[in-house]
């Protein structure tokens, strides 16, 4: 059966965790991007990174907060400044993450993080929030795929209605859900939804779709395993 996947490719070389995952339970996946990302503040970002003694910690909510370290430390030897002290004093305090992708690129910063297996960014902005006081600072803002329509008409034409449809956020869903009508027409309930985690499937729900699975954890094993119950026979 075949799986939907809205959601970027891994950027590494190799296949993406996900597909693979899904291939592991017998599901045929394919990825379409449904987002792009427009980086913002990068050095008002850099000053903040710079003043490691103003802040207690860091949080990064997405890989996309991570490259926009990767971007800030690209010009005028500031990569050397940060390996030099900044990454150190970083380390001295705790840096925050949801999600194991995250994670592994904040390893790659040098700066060791936690909270990657807390599930989602509810469960861990409640435990941290209850510790410390909170500074935020948006460095990149969702915009849609530019290839978004064609793509997904490219593929409903050769491989026809997929047998679940995977969304990763709530923005993912707003930029592609109209084509997705459109392509799937009354085939559309025959679709299995399934989210991410609980704030996709919120939005899933507020747009009259059926939730038919609700990843344990934002992780390839969580999602692949519900999606193959949610596809079983006489599964609820």
């Amino acid at each position: 059966m075949k799986v939907l996947l809205l959601k970027d490719a891994k950027e590494e070389g190799g296949q993406d965790p996900y597909v693979r995952e899904l291939g592991l339970h017998g599901l045929e996946a394919t990825l379409i991007p449904v987002l792009s990302f427009e980086f913002l503040s990068l050095p008002t970002f850099w000053e903040k990174l710079s003043r490691p003694e103003g802040y207690g910690g860091l949080i990064f909510t997405s890989p996309r907060a991570v490259e926009a370290v990767e971007l800030s430390l690209e010009q005028d030897g500031k990569s050397e400044v940060w390996k030099k002290s900044l990454r150190e004093t970083w380390n001295t305090k705790p840096v925050y993450v949801v999600g194991n992708a995250t994670a592994s690129l904040v390893k790659k910063l040098g700066l060791e993080a936690e909270g990657e297996s807390s599930g989602n960014a509810e469960k861990l902005a409640e435990w941290i929030c209850s510790r410390i006081p909170m500074e935020s600072i948006i460095v990149y803002r969702k915009i849609p795929h530019p290839g978004i329509q064609v793509t997904l008409d490219s593929y409903y034409s050769k491989q026809g209605i997929p047998a679940s449809i995977a969304f990763f956020s709530p923005s993912g869903l707003t930029y592609s859900l109209k084509h997705i009508r459109e392509l799937s027409g009354s085939s559309i309930e025959q679709i299995k939804f399934a989210a991410i985690g609980p704030t996709t499937a919120r939005a899933l729900a507020a747009q009259g779709l059926p939730v038919s699975c609700t990843a344990e954890s934002p992780t390839p094993q969580a999602l692949a395993a519900g999606i193959r119950t949610a596809l079983q026979p006489h599964s609820s």
